[in-house]
């Protein structure tokens, strides 16, 4: 490990303003950054710890919540008014990672963990992410659990996050805080797709400090569901993930939420699967119809082809079941 200079944050504008320093980066939870330092593959020169900051979920005055950075992913998926009025929240928190790890991690640390393949940590390998330029053996490689949809000639690796996909379907909404002032940027948009600069993954500027992330209310919660399909019931990275919130009347879909997980190098708002659904039956063929034109763009690796189908089922199979539920309530 690389050495380093430690300092603790007092305030968030201490943290602002120690993370504009060159060579600085923020410390939440530690869980995947202090990682990656061991690796040598980080090499901060300045940790600026944030773990005193931000550490409150509250009540916004309009509806929906305001979830502080450093609150731990834990408390996140155990807070009455997540499992309420959130539950693909909660449910996606806790099919991630283990529970030690949860009791660590923290909402901006989650958000920010690097989107990674096990090329990306083996350092004989070609990883444009971990050297710019360097190639990437993924794409000729054993690419199973490889991305299909937005990947490029410089990088096919998947994004981790389960609450990430969670957050992505619920349209949320991260605050910044900055030396240059506080803005707000859609959950959606706050992640990159590869292109030819995968080592850069977020749309944050140099310094810039996540300070909360914010749930609107919406009408599909109620009727939501996280699914997961790994190769092992535990502690292992989605091969494909559903985050998926549904709103029935009449048997027609007023309002649908769908993001995908394991198979983009970010979180995989499905537009073109709810544009498909919007205003039609909620019937398992109109299901599938959906799930189709969500995957006709995309491009599957030697190893990962059968994630296509995969995804679809998980879809079809998810929303058949939220229609159900919905008919029966």
């Amino acid at each position: 490990m690389t050495p380093f200079l430690y300092e603790r944050a007092a305030d968030r504008q201490a943290a602002v303003a120690l993370g504009a320093r060159a060579g600085a980066s923020y410390l939440g939870g530690g869980t995947n950054l202090v990682d990656l330092m061991r690796e040598t593959i980080e090499h901060p020169e300045l940790l600026v710890d944030v773990t005193a900051l931000s550490r409150d979920i509250d009540d916004m005055p309009e509806g929906g919540l305001r979830i502080g950075a450093g609150v731990k992913n834990t408390a996140v998926a155990a807070d009455r008014r997540i499992r309420a009025h959130y539950p693909l929240l909660s449910q996606a928190i806790l099919a991630g990672a283990s529970a030690q790890i949860r009791n660590m991690a923290t909402v901006g640390g989650n958000v920010l963990q690097r989107t990674r393949c096990t090329y990306f940590y083996d350092d004989a390998a070609h990883c444009n992410k971990r050297a710019p330029g360097a190639g990437c053996d993924a794409i000729g490689g054993f690419n199973r659990i490889h991305a299909i949809l937005g990947a490029s000639a410089a990088c096919v690796a998947t994004h981790p996050s389960d609450m990430c996909v969670a957050l992505a379907a619920l349209d949320a909404t991260v605050t910044l805080e900055s030396p240059y002032g506080a803005r707000e940027i859609a959950f959606v948009d706050l992640h990159r797709l590869p292109g030819e600069t995968p080592e850069i993954e977020t749309q944050l500027r140099p310094g810039e400090l996540i300070t909360a992330v914010i749930l609107p209310p919406n009408g599909v919660s109620a009727r939501s569901s996280y699914r997961k399909v790994r190769d092992r019931a535990s502690y292992a990275f989605a091969l494909v993930s559903l985050a998926a919130g549904l709103e029935l009347e009449g048997g027609l879909i007023q309002d649908v939420r769908l993001a995908l997980g394991g198979v983009a190098h970010k979180p995989w708002r499905a537009h073109a699967a709810e544009a498909a659904l919007k205003g039609r039956p909620a019937t398992e063929a109109v299901f599938r119809a959906a799930a189709e034109a969500e995957f006709a763009p995309a491009r599957p690796l030697r190893d990962n082809g059968f994630k296509i189908e995969l995804a679809q089922r998980v879809m079809v199979d998810t929303l058949v079941k939220l229609a159900r539920s919905e008919e029966t309530a």
